[in-house]
Parts: C-alpha cells; sequence; structure tokens
C-alpha cells in the first residue's frame, strides 16, 4: 500500500437508512454535523442514506418503490400531457 494516500480519520459513525429506519454502526471518514445514542450509551455521528442493503430489491428480494424525495412525482408533473 502507498503511504500517505488514505484517510487517517476514521471514526465510528452510525448509518442510518431513512426508508425503512434501519441503523448500524461502522467506521468512516464521512463528516456529519448530526449525532445520534447508540445502544452502547455512546454519541456517534450520524450519515443518512436513501437506501441500504435492508430496503434495495436486489438484496431483500422484494419489488418495492422507495421514494423519499418525491422524485416521481416530479417527473410525472414535468412530462404530463398540456391539456
Amino acid at each position: 500500500m502507498k503511504q500517505g494516500i488514505h484517510p487517517e480519520s476514521y471514526r465510528f459513525v452510525v448509518f442510518k437508512d431513512m426508508s425503512n429506519g434501519h441503523t448500524f454502526l461502522s467506521r468512516s471518514t464521512a463528516a456529519s454535523k448530526e449525532t445520534i445514542v447508540w445502544e452502547d450509551g455512546n454519541e456517534y455521528p450520524v450519515i443518512k442514506l436513501e437506501i441500504s442493503n435492508t430496503s434495495h430489491p436486489f438484496y431483500t428480494g422484494k419489488n418495492m418503490l422507495v421514494d423519499t424525495a418525491g422524485r416521481i412525482d416530479k417527473f410525472k408533473k414535468r412530462y404530463e400531457k398540456k391539456k
């Protein structure tokens, strides 16, 4: 491995899937201003995800539609036929 090209500021971060509320603790260099108290009683930064392995159709085997930002409605409104 080359020296000096990898980040050294790894810390524990809680990732939260906003589509189903699933959370998990991992290490990351991602920055966040929000924090959350984890199951062990410690406070960690939280990174919000739109989709994770617990809600992605490939991993769950279910075909479910996740529309957290209303993108489908925006698309339909933009491209609907004008009357």
